[in-house]
């Protein structure tokens, strides 16, 4: 029997690269909002071992797609090699745009295949396979908007206001790894704690003050800079977004975003959005409510 389930993109609030560890990866602060915008998974169980994807990205090799690479590791780690599925996904958040697309993916994957296949294995065992395929699982296995902080597995469930999101694609994909071994990267962000974040975080669009907003001198995207000037068209649609108001990168990008109160305010900050890119606007989620 098919089942299908969604996978929630999300953006970054703000970005702090705060440190660097041994290993090479980067210590972050981060608020990681999920968004209505969602990518969809039918996954029909099998018992014939086979693993399989339709549909999905085409450039990418089923062996090397995240599902199937989630799939796979599941299966691994419970011993059950009969286990299989078929996993039919459909594309709907940009690749290489910093909104999560793979990372949700795999996490709708683990989550939808753990009841699935009956193993009853809790969100923390989940959330650890899923930091083996991306720094991002972990935030939506849990499934809820969360401060994040070390390599962004270090998760604290935050209650936002709700905001609408003006977002624009400009048409390219920004790869992660090359961005974050840019010599100029900023990585000594000041570390920020929560209490002392409280108020910005919790400020609504309507209401935020240059001091007290997620968009205001405190809080950036340190990979912005780096990004902007990597990649033009990212540039252009930042600069493009910033005349109605504030506006950043979301994760390494290459998609940005600006908030606001309603749906017809961010719907009325695209008008006039050059042909070339891709604007739209996502609501905010405090959680993802899986279908189980």
């Amino acid at each position: 029997m098919t089942s299908i389930w969604p996978a929630p993109a999300k953006l970054n609030l703000f970005l702090h690269i705060v440190g660097r560890r041994a290993d090479g990866y980067h210590l972050l602060q981060t608020v990681f909002q999920l968004v209505d915008l969602h990518d969809d998974i039918a996954i029909t169980p099998r018992k014939d071992g086979v693993v399989e994807r339709l549909g999905g990205l085409a450039h990418v090799p089923p062996a090397q797609d995240l599902v199937v690479r989630a799939a796979l590791a599941l299966r691994t780690y419970a011993g059950r090699p009969e286990l299989g599925a078929t996993l039919a996904v459909t594309k709907r958040i940009p690749a290489g745009a910093g909104m999560g697309g793979g990372s949700s993916d795999a996490a709708t994957t683990l989550v939808a295949l753990n009841h699935l296949w009956g193993l009853g294995l809790p969100l923390e065992t989940l959330a650890e396979l899923g930091l083996g395929l991306g720094a991002d699982v972990p935030v939506f296995v849990y499934g809820h908007t969360a401060w994040g902080e070390g390599v962004g597995e270090n998760l604290t469930p935050l209650e936002l206001p709700e905001r609408w999101f003006a977002v624009i694609h400009p048409g390219i994909a920004v790869p992660t790894g090359p961005l974050f071994q840019t010599p100029d990267l900023t990585r000594d962000s000041p570390v920020l704690t929560i209490r002392g974040s409280a108020a910005a975080l919790q400020a609504s669009p309507g209401e935020e003050s240059s001091s007290g907003s997620v968009f205001g001198p405190g809080f950036r995207n340190d990979c912005e800079a780096v990004a902007t000037r990597l990649h033009p068209p990212v540039r252009a649609a930042l600069g493009w977004l910033q005349r109605s108001g504030p506006a950043r990168l979301t994760g390494t990008g290459a998609c940005v975003f600006a908030p606001h109160a309603t749906q017809a305010a961010a719907e009325a900050s695209l008008a006039g959005l050059p042909a070339a890119w891709r604007g739209f606007v996502v609501r905010s989620l405090g959680s993802t409510h899986w279908p189980v």
